[in-house]
């Protein structure tokens, strides 16, 4: 259960900080002095006993001196600690407020002895602070509280649970195995591990278990839960305390999980840690119900109440939705903006901008063919089924030796998530279904059920004339974009180059829009020319002539029908996306990008950042000397040696040893480091997000397990077993009953004096 704070007009509690809290001490002399110094009254009736078992002091109420930490992971207290730290006047700005902790009124001749015990506690920690400067490791030893035998051979065994836990969580591990064949009941792999570790030699586990019964589960499934809890909260408080250190932060999420049939929205924290090295970690999985209110008020509780960062501080977001998502998290991201100006929403860095823009169209077609793109993408991920694909391409194309190569390099994996995509899937589409019917006859047997029936599916979608047509206008409207998007995917120089070509993008869309009976001509012929070539008829959707018969309207041509209701909303639906991703204060941010040393030599040293830094101006330490600091820093890289190299990337700048004498440089680029459309810079391993999807792809959807998965995604993230240890015995092994039912009399009894 979680640890409250007793001193008044304090809220703190075990479970929202990472402070250590501090038990009432056992010695009477010393708990009456705690108890005089937080002016409670209704603790002074109370024995030294009942106050060291109930209740606790958080560290923000001693003296820095008086505090210990033994390990990076664990504090003690001095044993002549004092509580000195109060406040004892912020409840008097709201009087009507009732509270329970209530504050003591001293009489005179109780302040003179808190003054005279005060000078002597202040001459005890000054002489403590002296002696803390020359204590060594073994002097620090010996502040730790003394265990009894069981209470150490307890840690033990919990130690060596955590060691099984966070194995499993590494190794991708579920608890749980799946069923051998039906008459046996599931296997428990946490069981299995402790069975092998009993046999191996484990003291620890043997002692515990030496007379349990050979068919009795070791631990239940409440006990498991709490380590997986722990282990969570442990690696997930290591990353938060990097992201509380760097301060400012981006956020991502991800698509969206099914855990117990409830959605979940994965979410990433990127930001630069304290060796200036773009870091984004995984962090948790967030409910997805509700509407976009309630997401966005659970998201800042998640991130401000449970995490104790700041949404102030959050400098970008962005939504890797598909699907009907889409629509919710572009609301969200719009909500999220409306409180917090710049958390910019842009493109996130891990997806191709053509394919983010054709998700964000929430016209039913578009939604088919990006879903049917995924269906694909799925399909053709075993070498099997992509063998038989390449046989198709090879038949298809056979008198074309050069287009057989192109498209079969085309093909590799991953390449659904191109800029490209849908010009080589319109290159691909004959030869797919080609490869697919191929697949449906199955002449020998070859391919299970499941996966005719999945290529079934994909053909008949792909059939249909009117995806033909939405594939070829997304292809054509894409290609103003393609390049736009491969420059902000690129390197720091051709992010600062895209910012810069917006306008020529824009215009382009202006322009096919404002000629749009032309364009439209074009497109729908090359739609035609596709669908003749797989033999698919001309033909406008089955519902739309539904609709027009029960409205008794005349027919429609299918030309005029595609420009109403895919070509031209199409355009729109596009140039409108990119306008509200590409705002001018997203521009102005990523223009900054000219601090990078490379891009101010590809600009000729002649730069103009100031024009664009108002929008971090509270963001860096001294804002007021930013132009003098600009113009110093220009001149440093145009007057360097000529054996000196331009740093090319946000990364390189801020390793440089000199970036130092720069604060407000250094500020700057780290704030804009942690935009989630630029890329991870120097990124060896692969990145929290791909790490997930492996997570998922690697064991069946009904395993998946949330504090699994984190731990699995952050094995890079280190851990202290003890850490996990403390924290289970201070949440699940202290006896708080009697507290709990103290507390609700002391409730009752303040209810009769307020009536009173």
């Amino acid at each position: 259960m979680p640890n409250f704070c007793a001193a008044p007009n304090c809220t703190r509690k075990s479970t929202q900080s990472d402070l250590a809290f501090f038990r009432f001490p056992r010695d009477p002399e010393r708990c009456r002095i705690w108890v005089e110094n937080c002016r409670r009254a209704d603790l002074e009736a109370k024995t030294s006993d009942q106050l060291n078992k109930h209740y606790r002091l958080c560290a923000k109420h001693f003296d820095p001196a008086m505090v210990c930490k033994t390990s990076p992971y664990r504090t003690v207290l001095k044993d002549t600690a004092i509580p000195t730290i109060f406040d004892l006047t912020s409840h008097l700005k709201n009087p009507h407020t009732r509270h329970r902790k209530r504050i003591k009124e001293l009489t005179e001749e109780d302040i003179r002895k808190i003054k005279e015990r005060r000078l002597a506690s202040s001459i005890e920690q000054l002489a403590s602070k002296k002696e803390s400067t020359v204590e060594d490791d073994t002097g620090t030893n010996e502040d730790e509280p003394q265990l009894s035998t069981e209470e150490k051979e307890f840690r033990e065994y919990l130690r060596s649970l955590f060691e099984v836990v966070v194995l499993l969580g590494k190794q991708s591990i579920p608890l749980m195995a799946t069923k051998a064949c039906e008459a046996e009941h599931k296997s428990n792999n946490f069981q299995a591990i402790l069975d092998y570790r009993i046999n191996a030699g484990d003291e620890a586990l043997k002692k515990r278990f030496e007379l349990t019964a050979v068919n009795t589960e070791y631990l239940s499934p409440t006990q498991q839960s709490q380590l997986l809890d722990i282990c969570e909260n442990t690696v997930r408080e290591e990353m938060l305390m990097e992201v509380r250190e760097s301060r400012f932060f981006s956020l991502v999420t991800g698509e969206l999980v099914e855990f117990s049939n409830e959605k979940h929205l994965p979410l990433f924290l990127r930001f630069v840690n304290q060796q200036n090295v773009l870091r984004e970690d995984f962090l948790d999985f967030v409910a997805f119900d509700g509407d976009e209110s309630a997401l966005v008020e659970r998201l800042e509780a998640q991130l401000t109440d449970r995490w104790g960062l700041s949404m102030e501080d959050c400098r970008g977001q962005a939504h890797k939705a598909t699907g009907t998502s889409t629509t919710k998290m572009k609301a969200v991201a719009v909500l999220l903006m409306e409180k917090y100006p710049l958390a910019l929403h842009m493109p996130c860095s891990h997806m191709s901008l053509n394919i983010h823009l054709a998700n964000s169209l929430p016209f039913p077609n578009v939604q088919v063919v990006m879903e049917t793109l995924r269906r694909i993408g799925a399909f053709f991920r075993t070498p099997l089924s992509q063998d038989e694909l390449e046989k198709a391409i090879s038949c298809h194309y056979q008198k074309n030796e050069e287009k057989v190569t192109a498209l079969k390099q085309a093909c590799v994996s991953g390449w659904i998530e191109q800029h490209n995509v849908f010009d080589v899937l319109l290159d691909l589409l004959p030869a797919l279904l080609l490869c697919l019917d191929s697949i449906l006859d199955n002449c020998d047997g070859t391919f299970a059920d499941t996966v005719t029936a999945d290529a079934y599916s994909i053909t008949e979608t792909l059939a249909e004339f009117e995806i033909i047509v939405t594939i070829v206008i997304l292809k054509n409207v894409l290609t103003f974009t393609r390049a736009f998007g491969r420059n902000l995917q690129g390197e720091t120089l051709d992010v600062f180059f895209a910012a810069n070509s917006l306008t020529a993008v824009l215009h382009s869309l202006n322009e096919v829009n404002d000629n749009i009976d032309v364009y439209h001509e074009f497109w729908y012929e090359e739609a035609v020319s596709v669908a003749t070539v797989m033999q698919i008829p001309e033909t406008v959707p089955r519902l739309f002539l539904r609709k027009q018969r029960a409205a008794d309207v005349g027919e429609i041509q299918a030309e005029s029908y595609f420009k109403e209701y895919v070509t031209v909303p199409v355009i729109r639906g596009i140039m409108q996306e990119v306008e509200d991703m590409f705002s001018d204060k997203n521009l102005k941010a990523l223009k900054c990008l000219s601090l990078v040393p490379a891009v101010m030599g590809q600009m000729k040293f002649n730069t103009t950042e100031e024009n664009y830094a108002e929008v971090y101006r509270n963001d860096l330490p001294n804002p007021d000397t930013l132009p003098a600091e600009l113009h110093c820093w220009r001149i440093k890289w145009k007057h360097r040696g000529k054996e000196v190299r331009l740093p090319t990337t946000i990364h390189e700048t801020l390793q440089l040893p000199d970036v130092k004498f720069f604060p407000n440089v250094n500020s700057f680029l780290k704030v804009l480091s942690t935009l989630p459309v630029l890329k991870l810079e120097d990124n060896k391993d692969d990145t929290a997000s791909e790490r997930l999807q492996a997570y998922l792809a690697s064991m069946p959807a009904k395993q998946w397990n949330k504090s699994l998965a984190i731990l699995n995604i952050n094995t890079h993230v280190k851990h202290d077993l003890d850490v996990m240890v403390d924290k289970y015995c201070r949440l699940y092994l202290e006896d708080d009953t009697e507290a709990e039912a103290e507390a609700p009399a002391e409730e009752a009894a303040d209810e009769d004096v307020t009536t009173k």
